[in-house]
């Protein structure tokens, strides 16, 4: 906010979504609604702007109750009082908030919360949170502490994608004490959470201890600080621009950029090395790895391990090296020895204890003959050992341990690619082969297999 601007107001929070978020001004709001001063803030303002455009936006409130306060339903009612006297659609979602991942209570609220935001959102529709130009300093205080790369430093994003939709920041350029005069300008009453004064929470140490002295000698600290993750996140899009290029020059196996080249990864100076795995991990929706842990990934890359695979782990991500590739997942529970499942081909077959949908499409010359495939359905298994396969054009079977082997199908997919059996015999491997007598030929009706996954 320039020093100029009077303040908060429902000028300025139209000015900051439809100018500065650029926003279209027929977009669909939810506005999370805890019931305090800053959410209050953001709604009453929303709702009195909606009041005088032509044509109105939709906008609606949604609270979430994680459950961990006494007063969570009262605070919930309260909520949907508010909403009442706005004439502004409400909903109240309860979650469970689940702190056995180690990462802290209050990780686990926000994570819960998130979560429950992103699934209430359609496409195209815009969640609005309050954060101001105060949370904005803290964040970056925190990502300081605690050795953040540029993305950390970045904080609290203006916009960006969310879930199906968008999520959104229109206070960020706004104060507190800018929110707090407005509050208390129109009357509004807001629910005051005790927990914002404990100080076993960082946050708060940094919110009660830490700027109030800074401040005292750097009175636009907040300010700075914001222009700080600004500069961050230039920054960060400058990395994130670089890696994209580098993920182009490294692809796996037949372009497969869930697969990287380890002969060209090393080919990268360290620095742009360890920018394009963090990149990498990160739009494969997986946690980011710490210090330590990128350390160890860099490693694997840079040295050849004792056998030609090898693998590093840490909450949430499995890393596989397999000779001259690098592949990436989030960790699967082992597979179900017994599956056996029937498939009539007509629909897509969902297995997620595998990882993968399994469709066939229709496709003449190409995969499963249609004339001859038997009338029962087909039954789709996992190899026990000892399959064998006789592939078109050859007069021997294989081995189907060896066909893997030779086709460098990474050790950890091969126990999960689903084997679809006809009466009884071997059809086809997953997407990879059809078995004789089962493969049309050039002028056949035909079903090609897509292995997708989910």
């Amino acid at each position: 906010m320039r020093k100029s601007d009077p303040g908060f107001s429902v000028a300025a929070l139209e000015a900051s979504l439809f100018e500065r978020l650029a926003l279209s001004p027929t977009a669909s709001f939810t506005v999370a609604f805890s019931g305090g001063l800053d959410s209050h803030v953001l709604l009453h303002a929303l709702a009195g702007l909606r009041g005088r455009r032509r044509p109105a936006f939709a906008l609606r409130a949604m609270h979430i109750d994680h459950g961990l306060h006494p007063d969570s339903a009262e605070w919930a009612h309260h909520c949907r009082q508010i909403c009442a006297q706005l004439a502004v659609a409400f909903e109240s979602v309860r979650v469970r908030v689940d702190s056995a991942a180690g990462d802290g209570l209050e990780a686990a609220a926000r994570r819960a919360r998130y979560d429950a935001l992103k699934r209430a959102l359609a496409p195209d529709q815009v969640l609005l949170t309050a954060h101001h130009q105060d949370d904005q300093a803290e964040t970056v205080l925190l990502q300081l502490l605690r050795g953040a790369g540029m993305h950390g430093l970045a904080a609290i994003a203006p916009i960006k994608t969310f879930g199906p939709g968008r999520l959104a920041r229109p206070l960020l350029d706004f104060t507190r004490a800018d929110l707090r005069a407005y509050a208390e300008h129109h009357r509004l009453d807001w629910i005051d959470d005790e927990s914002n004064l404990n100080l076993k929470h960082r946050r708060n140490v940094i919110r009660h201890e830490v700027l109030p002295v800074v401040r005292r000698h750097w009175p636009q600290a907040g300010e700075l600080l914001a222009r700080s993750a600004r500069h961050a996140a230039a920054a960060a899009a400058l990395l994130d621009a670089l890696a994209a290029d580098d993920l182009g020059r490294c692809p796996g196996p037949a372009g497969e950029r869930a697969t990287l080249s380890i002969g060209a990864l090393r080919a990268l100076p360290h620095a742009r090395l360890a920018n394009l795995l963090r990149y990498w991990l990160r739009h494969q929706g997986l946690p980011a790895p710490t210090t330590q842990q990128l350390e160890d990934l860099t490693a694997l890359v840079d040295h050849e391990p004792a056998s030609r695979r090898a693998r590093l782990a840490w909450p949430g991500v499995e890393v596989w090296r397999y000779r001259d590739g690098l592949q990436a997942a989030a960790p699967l529970a082992a597979p179900v020895s017994t599956l056996d499942l029937p498939w009539d081909l007509s629909g897509p077959l969902e297995l997620p204890q595998l990882g993968w949908r399994l469709l066939a499409v229709p496709a003449d010359g190409q995969g499963l003959a249609r004339a001859r495939l038997p009338a029962a359905p087909l039954r789709v298994r996992l190899r026990h050992g000892g399959e064998v396969c006789r592939l078109p054009g050859r007069r021997h079977r294989h081995k189907l341990k060896k066909l893997l082997q030779a086709s460098h199908v990474a050790p950890w997919r091969r126990g999960r690619l689903p084997l679809l059996y006809a009466d009884g015999a071997l059809a086809a491997v997953a997407d990879l082969w059809v078995c004789e007598p089962y493969a049309a030929r050039a002028d056949e009706p035909g079903v090609r297999l897509v292995l997708q996954p989910l």
